[in-house]
Protein backbone atom coordinates (compact mmCIF):
# COMPACT_ATOMS: atom_id res chain seq x y z
CA UNK A 1 0.00 0.00 0.00
CA UNK A 2 1.33 3.35 -1.04
CA UNK A 3 1.89 6.46 1.58
CA UNK A 4 -1.30 8.05 -0.50
CA UNK A 5 -3.41 5.00 -0.26
CA UNK A 6 -2.56 4.86 3.47
CA UNK A 7 -3.59 8.29 4.04
CA UNK A 8 -6.41 7.98 2.09
CA UNK A 9 -7.79 4.92 3.91
CA UNK A 10 -6.97 6.29 7.58
CA UNK A 11 -8.88 9.55 6.52
CA UNK A 12 -11.92 6.93 5.91
CA UNK A 13 -11.67 5.17 8.76
CA UNK A 14 -11.51 8.47 10.88
CA UNK A 15 -14.35 9.86 9.07
CA UNK A 16 -16.44 6.40 9.77
CA UNK A 17 -15.91 6.63 13.17
CA UNK A 18 -16.31 10.00 13.65
CA UNK A 19 -20.12 9.30 11.84
CA UNK A 20 -20.62 6.43 14.06
CA UNK A 21 -20.00 8.41 17.23
CA UNK A 22 -22.83 11.12 15.82
CA UNK A 23 -25.09 7.97 15.38
CA UNK A 24 -24.29 6.80 18.72
CA UNK A 25 -24.64 10.41 20.79
CA UNK A 26 -28.32 11.02 18.11
CA UNK A 27 -29.81 7.01 19.65
CA UNK A 28 -28.97 7.91 23.02
CA UNK A 29 -30.22 11.11 22.91
CA UNK A 30 -33.59 9.63 21.43
CA UNK A 31 -34.05 7.27 24.34
CA UNK A 32 -32.61 9.67 27.38
CA UNK A 33 -36.17 11.57 25.34
CA UNK A 34 -38.25 8.21 26.22
CA UNK A 35 -36.88 7.96 29.76
CA UNK A 36 -34.75 5.25 28.94
CA UNK A 37 -31.37 6.11 30.10
CA UNK A 38 -31.53 2.27 32.44
CA UNK A 39 -31.82 0.03 29.54
CA UNK A 40 -29.14 -2.68 28.54
CA UNK A 41 -29.43 -0.43 25.11
CA UNK A 42 -28.80 2.74 26.75
CA UNK A 43 -25.90 1.20 28.53
CA UNK A 44 -24.79 -0.17 25.64
CA UNK A 45 -24.88 2.90 23.25
CA UNK A 46 -23.12 4.31 26.34
CA UNK A 47 -19.88 2.02 25.85
CA UNK A 48 -19.70 2.41 22.46
CA UNK A 49 -20.01 6.07 23.36
CA UNK A 50 -16.81 6.09 25.25
CA UNK A 51 -15.24 4.20 22.66
CA UNK A 52 -15.50 6.05 20.38
CA UNK A 53 -14.82 9.12 21.92
CA UNK A 54 -11.22 7.65 22.83
CA UNK A 55 -10.47 7.25 19.69
CA UNK A 56 -11.49 10.88 18.42
CA UNK A 57 -9.46 11.85 21.68
CA UNK A 58 -6.19 10.17 20.16
CA UNK A 59 -6.49 11.30 16.76
CA UNK A 60 -6.62 15.00 18.55
CA UNK A 61 -3.77 14.37 20.59
CA UNK A 62 -1.74 13.64 17.96
CA UNK A 63 -3.15 16.62 15.42
CA UNK A 64 -4.95 14.26 13.10
CA UNK A 65 -8.07 15.43 13.79
CA UNK A 66 -9.40 19.55 13.58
Amino acid sequence: MTDQEQLTAYRAMQGAVQQEYDRTADKMAALKAQGKEKTATYRQLFARKLTLSELLSYYKTYGLAP
